[in-house]
């Protein structure tokens, strides 16, 4: 459950340095909106797979009901 995909094994003082570094560059007003903007895209990003994975199911139904 520590290793994260690229990053290896962090520990809890590693986060907690990263989450310094990122509060001195971006300032607490800042954070705020970088979440929201990320949460958005996310959102989006599942929108648009569920809309290509309902085309796939749509395809594949037709393709079924011509044979």
């Amino acid at each position: 459950m520590n290793t994260l995909l690229f990053l290896g094994n962090l520990g809890t003082g590693e986060i907690i340095v990263i989450a310094i570094i990122v509060l001195l560059l971006f300032g607490g007003r800042k954070i705020p909106e970088l979440m929201k903007g990320i949460g958005k895209g996310i959102k989006n990003f599942k929108e648009g797979v569920k809309g290509i994975e309902d085309d796939i199911d749509v395809n594949n139904d037709t393709t079924t009901k011509k044979d």
